[in-house]
């Protein structure tokens, strides 16, 4: 596998073109289109909420229905979430005017919107908006980068991966952009996430490739406990790689496998990373889990702690924080076992060990918390399961972000 500069427009026969629709925001881009040349298998996934913006609705409909997707559209600015009848209506409009700009059918037609819920976007601009960008696709890595760019809301960078791989002879690209900041929770996908393959492969398959790999990426993230109405990533594989066809779980689906996990991976600690105020990305990894389930419920339980990511903030190493949050996990263990680290560019330190401290020197678990990333490691000596989770510190600039954000 190699790791490339790119992002939607890494893979053969994908576009894009981005507008500043002014939408919501003034003065910068708040429009992106994705286009595929050909028309594509399409696999999604979605918020669990049970408040589903209108297009969530849309897209599990075109996803789980139809065939042949084209395109992506996402505004930035309203989330068309809370809206009713109306709402939904804007998203057929939106589809209507994508068919006729780009030449065609509706049901290919996929939607996103990101911003404030409860407000009906301004469906002449996105109209406009459609018809301006069209014209304008471009599969240059310009075009991709301003694409990734304009679906931003609170994010602080644009968040973009792609990946080459080896199938059957033939080079095979994966490649992506997200948009996520706050409204951050793990539980599928708590976010907006578009990735383009030239792979050629099953829809069934792209569809389990993806609800499976989700599992370990977007849905082990959190940044403030709030899991969105707006949930979705979507995966358009277009078959332009000319590799033999995909159809069974052989060595080259597995292959694809791992250049999805890559790039979703690393889309989901952007994330993290860019969490709404965040001044650190806090990772943290539970090792010697009785089960995969258990680690994933300790790791989530750790990393969605609110005084321990404030104390990840404070760069103090208050590790009565972790182990309280392991303890009320729900998760069996015995706490005299347990062993935790922390860790960064700036080293590695024990801070307990079988549950107790390890006189370990603050000075030197200071300077390697102070670092912009920083692990957590508990090792629970259960058995050999493991499991990742990433979230960010909590800070000042958290509260100030979402005390005005719609003013």
């Amino acid at each position: 596998m190699k790791i490339i500069d790119g992002g939607v427009t890494a893979a053969k026969g994908f576009q894009a073109a981005s507008t500043a629709a002014e939408i919501k925001y003034k003065g910068r881009t708040d429009m992106a289109m994705v286009f595929s040349e050909v028309p594509c298998v399409a696999a999604g996934t979605f918020t669990t909420n049970v408040v589903k913006a209108a297009p969530v609705r849309w897209d599990q409909d075109i996803v789980y229905n139809h065939q042949g997707a084209r395109v992506v559209i996402c505004n930035s600015g309203i989330a068309n979430a809370c809206t009713g009848e109306e709402g939904f209506g804007y998203c057929r409009a939106t589809a209507e005017a994508a068919a006729k700009a780009l030449g065609i059918p509706e049901d290919s037609v996929l939607v996103a919107s990101t911003g404030v819920i409860g407000m009906q976007i301004p469906i002449d601009r996105i109209a406009n908006g459609v018809t301006a960008m069209a014209p304008n696709l471009k599969g240059t890595r310009e075009a991709g980068l301003e694409a990734a760019k304009a679906i931003m809301t609170t994010d602080t960078e644009k968040k973009e991966a792609a990946v080459e791989i080896e199938i059957g002879g033939k080079t095979v690209t994966v490649g992506g952009m997200c948009k996520g900041s706050g409204m951050i929770h793990p539980n599928m996908c708590t976010m907006l996430g578009f990735i383009t393959s030239d792979v050629d492969i099953s829809k069934e398959l792209l569809q389990e490739a993806l609800s499976e790999d989700i599992k370990d990426t977007y849905n082990m993230v959190s940044v403030d406990g709030d899991t969105s109405t707006n949930d979705t990533v979507l995966l358009l594989a277009n078959g332009q790689a000319g590799n033999p066809k995909i159809t069974e779980k052989n060595a080259d689906y597995e292959e694809f496998k791992k250049a999805l996990n890559y790039v979703n991976t690393t889309l989901a600690k952007k994330i993290a990373g860019d969490g709404e105020g965040a001044t650190a990305l806090f990772e943290v990894k539970v090792i010697g889990a009785a089960t995969k389930a258990e680690a994933v419920t300790l790791s989530k339980s750790v990393v969605t702690s609110s005084l321990t990511k404030a104390a990840i903030y404070g760069h103090d190493a208050n590790w009565g924080r972790i182990l309280c949050a392991l303890g009320y996990s729900g998760v069996q263990f015995d706490p005299e076992k347990v062993d935790l680290y922390f860790e960064s560019k700036a080293g590695k330190i024990k801070i307990i060990e079988n549950g107790v401290s390890t006189g370990y020197s603050e000075e030197e678990a200071t300077k390697i918390l102070s670092e912009d990333a920083v692990t957590a490691i508990a090792d629970m000596k259960m058995g050999d399961a493991a499991a990742t989770a990433w979230g960010c510190d909590l800070t000042y600039d958290y509260i100030k972000i979402n005390a005005d954000y719609r003013s």
